[in-house]
């Protein structure tokens, strides 16, 4: 930036002929009808002569200018004397002077800026953008592609870098805009992002951004509790319970189990989770239980641990006591300590009396509430289920940093290959021969038809289609799994979801296959398993016998999840 700054002042003159010969409201067309309503705060970043800050001022706005070259400040302060504009001396990565100023801002403008930021210096300087940029605010920028001129500051930009930026932030690009040259260099052209910071309204997300990127940490304990929260609010939310208005309980077993499945990999890979840690020891939760899970007797893969598993002998009896370590150090650590940032606590512990070691342990609701229940306030928990999509890059992203400063501090090397290999969560397999198997059973007592055309299948055009989309949820659960002809499954739903007027007319054929598939008197393990599953991963009303017309009505509630968090297109039929 310095040698930018340099060049800057040395041909602040000429710059100003130029940059004032165009038109803000045309150079920024892209962005008209995203720019906010009202009484609105912009940060211009790099305002060079004030011509953008001038032309938002015009807009209603009023406008902060960042500038660090002191002649272009000069000539902007000369050309637009009654615009109103806060000009300051700052730059980018530091930003000392914006932060100072206690001001958050609906837009901030980069225009032409990005490419002055070495590569190394980018991580900070989004971060510290983000950190003045108001929850629902919008972040515009917009790089230079072309040929780099060295004498000027400039480095090569990415989009697929500031991608990534902004979901380690919990942000999102929401418009991308080509552009030619405004002053007619044909080797030049833009690429005009559009980051917007998601806000649902509540105030959740401005507090989840603060635990995860501000919140004092002295081990990834919150953002491991955090993430099993939001594993748990996108794959499993039928167990909790939401009778409160104002408070979701969650199972804490179950809390506990995904706690476990997101450290097996990175204790096993040697990851630092505190400043101190190495391998197992140090850490309060890492006791006999959870280290016989790595033994060979006893070991249980982190792919095992998910509602609906059950396990016998001392299998049960080590996982038991894993689970137990796991939430106590849950209940005196993370859910203790996750505070407002006025102070208070967020989370709320309720527990049970204590609980007798089972010799067979299915992971079942009952079973996972025996450990209390962990309270979540209800904004918070819907905003880690419309928003889990960028919350958890965002908790991935910080756990990594975390990792690789204590790696650091411990002069250890931990290998980024491997970090990221363990810090991705392992989605259930794609297996579907269970329910092909029993398709063919069926098949061979009676006619099977493809639940969306009611066209009788055979051995050679039966397929098992996931009713809810792989692609757009991973759930291989039993209820997902249909028998589909061949050729509707995999040239005409494909990664689509059914319509609301699709799946009401396949209802009789759904409710056929689950009760003769799976619901049958005479298989009650597929039985069992199909309603842990659908209790499990579908929002389900209270009670103790599941009905496939229950799990129906849950299913066409999670399509409608689906269809709205994450705009899913529709299969019309």
């Amino acid at each position: 930036m310095p040698a930018a700054i340099d060049w800057y002042d040395a041909n602040a003159k000429d710059l100003t002929t130029r940059y004032e010969s165009l038109v803000s409201a045309e150079v920024h067309g892209w962005l008209l009808d995203l720019l906010p309503s009202g009484q609105a705060v912009v940060l211009d970043v790099g305002a060079g002569t004030g011509r953008d800050a001038s032309w938002l001022t015009q807009q209603g706005f009023s406008v902060v200018a960042v500038e660090p070259s002191a002649g272009m400040r000069a000539e902007g302060q000369r050309l637009h004397p009654a615009a109103g504009i806060h000009w300051i001396e700052d730059a980018l990565p530091e930003f000392r002077a914006t932060g100072r100023l206690g001001l958050s801002f609906d837009l901030i403008l980069l225009s032409a800026v990005w490419m002055h930021i070495a590569p190394g210096d980018r991580p900070r300087a989004f971060r510290k953008l983000t950190n003045v940029l108001k929850p629902g605010g919008l972040l515009a920028i917009t790089l230079r592609i072309g040929p780099s001129e060295a004498d000027r500051g400039m480095y090569e930009v990415s989009e697929l870098e500031l991608e990534q930026l902004a979901k380690a932030h919990g942000a999102f690009i929401e418009r991308r805009v080509e552009a030619t040259d405004a002053m007619g260099r044909s080797e030049v052209r833009w690429i005009q992002l559009a980051i917007r910071l998601p806000d649902d309204g509540t105030g959740a997300l401005p507090l989840l951004r603060h635990i995860i990127l501000n919140d004092d940490k002295s081990s990834t304990y919150k953002l491991a509790l955090l993430r099993a929260l939001c594993r748990i609010a996108d794959g499993s939310a039928g167990m909790t319970i939401t009778d409160d208005e104002h408070v979701v309980a969650i199972p804490l077993g179950l809390v506990a189990l995904y706690w476990i499945r997101l450290f097996m990999p990175l204790l096993a890979a040697g990851a630092p989770q505190t400043p101190t840690n190495k391998g197992l020891d140090g850490l309060g939760f890492v006791k006999d239980g959870f280290r016989r899970l790595l033994q060979p007797q006893t070991a249980i893969s982190h792919h095992d641990l998910r509602p609906g598993s059950i396990f016998t002998g001392d299998r049960a009896l080590v996982l038991h006591q894993a689970l137990t370590d796991a939430a106590k150090t849950i209940t005196t650590m993370p859910a203790h300590y996750m505070t407002y940032p006025s102070g208070g606590q967020i989370l709320e512990v309720r527990k049970v009396g204590r609980h007798q070691r089972p010799n067979t342990l299915c992971l079942d609701t009952p079973y996972l509430f025996s450990f209390g229940e962990l309270r979540i306030p209800r904004h918070m928990w819907q905003a880690l289920q419309r928003f889990d999509v960028w919350i958890e890059p965002a908790l991935i992203a910080e756990w990594s940093r975390l990792m690789k400063g204590y790696a650091t501090k411990q002069r250890g090397d931990l290998n980024y290959a491997t970090l990221v290999a363990t810090l991705k969560w392992s989605e259930p397999s794609r297996d579907v021969s269970m329910a092909r198997e029993q398709a063919l059973t069926l098949m061979a007592r009676q006619p099977l038809r493809c639940v969306w055309t009611d066209v009788k299948l055979t051995p050679d055009t039966l397929d098992i289609d996931h009713c809810l989309p792989w692609a757009a949820w991973p759930c291989g659960d039993l209820w997902n799994l249909m028998p589909a002809h061949r050729r509707v499954n995999q040239h005409q739903k494909r990664d689509q979801l059914p319509a609301k007027e699709m799946l009401h007319r396949a209802e009789g054929r759904i409710l056929e296959w689950w009760s003769k598939a799976y619901m049958s008197s005479d298989n009650p393990v597929l039985s069992g398993r199909f309603c842990i599953e659908a209790r499990a991963s579908l929002p389900l009303a209270s009670s103790d016998s599941i009905e496939p017309a229950d799990v129906y009505t849950g299913m066409q509630v999670q399509r409608l999840r689906l269809k709205h968090d994450q705009q899913i297109p529709e299969w019309l039929g």
